[in-house]
């Protein structure tokens, strides 16, 4: 018989795309899943009626644990084809000028922790747990080590790191790694609401924002400071000279509300 699940399913209302990562039993994600997720966030990037993303897991107690060692052992490379977007569809994919908000639901460990990273927002549900638990198998986190030091504190990331230790969801929203805690069976009613606010923003404000704080991770402040006054950012450059940025003043002087056509 013929498996006929798919191992990540989407939901679209508006301008909302929903991704929930769905591998029973633990949502870890082999080749074939990380290239399916590629092309979803990838066909989200270059929809002009989608404007903000959520990602998520299915059931209660996974979020992601990250690789699927058993694919691993069934002959998946760790060095293999994720696909368009790098691992999860998400860490490597280029030009995402949009808004992606992950939803923890529950463990997210790993790579799945690092797929969390590759969000612009986190919600986790109030009994998520996290850990970078490849130091007890020999690996590094590759990913994490690059993003989790500029994220929260140098030394906290480090132990987190070193010692590959758990940590739940009030100390992840200690340290800032999570913008909130809610209760298990808010957490998507949560998300939504976030993500129907971003999509009423303005979309081309959301793209100049992610490209410059892209850009900034690797450029001195008066670098980039001279790119943007330059328009030598393609987002930034499209913003300046779109019927939004008008739009934007307009409303302002008028005292209402602007309507955003992201052009």
């Amino acid at each position: 018989m013929t498996d006929t699940h798919t191992p990540v399913r989407t939901e679209r209302d508006g301008a909302i795309l929903l991704v929930t990562l769905d591998r029973p039993k633990a949502n870890a994600i082999d080749l074939k899943t990380s290239r399916i997720m590629g092309e979803i966030f990838s066909a989200f990037r270059d929809d002009p009626d989608l404007r903000v993303a959520i990602l998520t897991g299915a059931g209660e107690k996974f979020f992601c644990p990250g690789w699927d060692l058993k694919a691993a052992a069934d002959g998946d490379a760790v060095d293999g084809d994720y696909g368009v977007g790098g691992f999860g569809g998400l860490q490597e994919l280029p030009d995402l000028n949009k808004p992606v908000i992950a939803a923890v639901n529950g463990i997210a460990c790993g790579g799945g922790l690092e797929l969390a990273l590759s969000a612009d927002m986190i919600l986790a549900a109030d009994h998520a747990t996290f850990a970078l638990p490849e130091i007890r198998s020999g690996t590094v986190a590759d990913a994490a080590s690059v993003k989790l030091p500029k994220r929260i504190p140098y030394h906290i990331a480090m132990e987190l790191l070193l010692t590959g230790r758990w940590f739940d969801a009030e100390e992840a929203h200690r340290w800032g790694l999570v913008n909130e805690i809610v209760p298990a069976g808010e957490l998507l009613e949560r998300s939504w609401e976030l993500a129907r606010l971003l999509a009423s923003g303005p979309p081309l404000v959301y793209a100049a924002i992610k490209e410059i704080v892209r850009d900034a991770e690797a450029s001195r402040f008066q670098d980039i400071m001279n790119r943007i006054t330059r328009r030598q950012l393609r987002s930034v450059d499209r913003l300046y000279s779109s019927e939004d940025q008008s739009e934007g003043a307009r409303a302002f002087a008028e005292k209402r509300d602007p309507i955003w056509k992201g052009r």
